[in-house]
């Protein structure tokens, strides 16, 4: 890349990935001469980023994982903070993956290369971490490293209030014209089972999801997976009748229609209920993991939807509550009460309107004000 480029966005997972790509897209379509270059995945080349490094391809979870990796992230770490030094961009973007973000962010302060520094380059950071679950002091290492943070949640700027950082609602990527949804609601299709991409989470709840299932009497089901070793974890809970194992439609694909959906509290179920899928979550964690996280998170509702209505749209059902039994019963009343669909799709339409960008402050528009915003702090 000649010349100082724009923008370095940093994002490590695949959601980061395409979250971020949605952002440089829209940024190239309205200023197509800007220079960016990416440390990402193959989402952020296909928008017109220089990709210097696939991290995509190497983002890990758990601490296991990240220790045996611990001497490939310790390189990666310090070959950004040198090609910072070296070409200077104006605007580097962190998109979420805490885990190496911050830490770069704290040490492009300490090498003097962001403003918080002294140095010429801005730091700004694109969906936050959920400090209003736990960890809630990092806002303030943030407010000392950062710039400016975009967030994608409306309650989120009300958690750094106390900090001088300023924070803007820019809306869920999820409703951008451009995201589409991998799931579906239809009253004649199958149920759908998500147990999430964590593998000792979905050795624990797959199980559950699986026996409810079963339970109810329901012909079809979808256990829908991200890929890798999945099928063969899911394969392991037992015989499968009437269970269809695929991974999640690719954006290029057409959704999966479903009539309800047992899941997990990750990111799917988002998905789901702005797709307006009636169902219930199930969690189940190792009993110590679980007395030291209600401890530690400070939450009413582990699903996200539940938590931006402040009711439940989706019954919780938490440890020794997430019976065969129990989620049986959810999904007759999913499949065979009319009201209980029409209930759940207006709330997805209430959510939608929670979600949306206020109008002109989406997150491309965002990253433009960072590119044109004065020197210094």
């Amino acid at each position: 890349m000649e010349g100082r480029p724009d923008v370095l966005v940093i994002a490590g997972e695949h959601s980061g990935d395409e979250h971020a790509a949605r952002m440089v897209a829209r940024l190239l379509g309205a200023e197509p001469g800007r220079k960016i270059a990416a440390v990402g995945g193959e989402r952020l080349r296909g928008a017109g980023a220089q990709l210097l490094h696939d991290l995509t391809s190497s983002s890990v979870v758990g601490l296991v994982e990240v220790l045996r990796h611990y001497g490939y992230f310790r390189r990666l770490f310090t070959a950004l903070v040198d090609w910072i030094r070296e070409h200077r961009p104006r605007v580097v973007c962190l998109v979420d993956y805490p885990g190496l973000n911050l830490r770069l962010a704290a040490a492009l302060r300490e090498h003097g290369l962001s403003r918080a520094g002294g140095g010429d380059v801005r730091v700004v950071y694109y969906i936050s971490p959920q400090i209003w679950a736990w960890k809630a002091r990092r806002r303030f290492a943030m407010a000392r490293d950062l710039d400016a943070l975009a967030v994608i949640f409306p309650f989120e700027p009300a958690c750094y209030a106390d900090t001088p950082l300023p924070v803007e609602f820019v809306g869920h990527p999820f409703l951008d014209p451009g995201h589409r949804a991998p799931v579906a609601a239809d009253p004649t299709g199958p149920v759908l089972l998500l147990p999430g991409s964590r593998r000792q989470a979905v050795a624990r709840i797959f199980p559950r999801l699986r026996a409810g299932f079963l339970a109810s009497g329901r012909p079809r089901a979808v256990a829908l997976h991200p890929g890798g070793e999945m099928p063969r974890l899911l394969a392991s809970a037992g015989p499968m009748p009437g269970i269809e194992v695929r991974e999640v439609p690719r954006a290029e694909a057409p959704p999966v229609g479903a009539s309800a959906v047992l899941m997990s509290s990750g990111t799917m179920s988002l998905e789901c209920a702005l797709a307006g899928i009636p169902g219930a979550i199930a969690y189940r964690a190792h009993p110590v993991t679980y007395v030291l996280g209600r401890m530690l998170v400070r939450v009413p509702y582990l699903g996200i939807a539940n938590l931006l209505l402040g009711e439940e749209m989706y019954p919780e059902f938490i440890q020794g509550r997430a019976t065969a039994h129990a989620l049986a019963e959810e999904l007759r009343r999913c499949t065979e009460d009319p009201a209980r669909r029409e209930t759940t799709a207006a709330r997805a339409q209430r959510l939608r309107g929670i979600l949306a960008a206020p109008a002109g402050r989406d997150a491309a528009g965002w990253l433009a004000r960072q590119l044109a915003a004065p020197e210094g702090r």
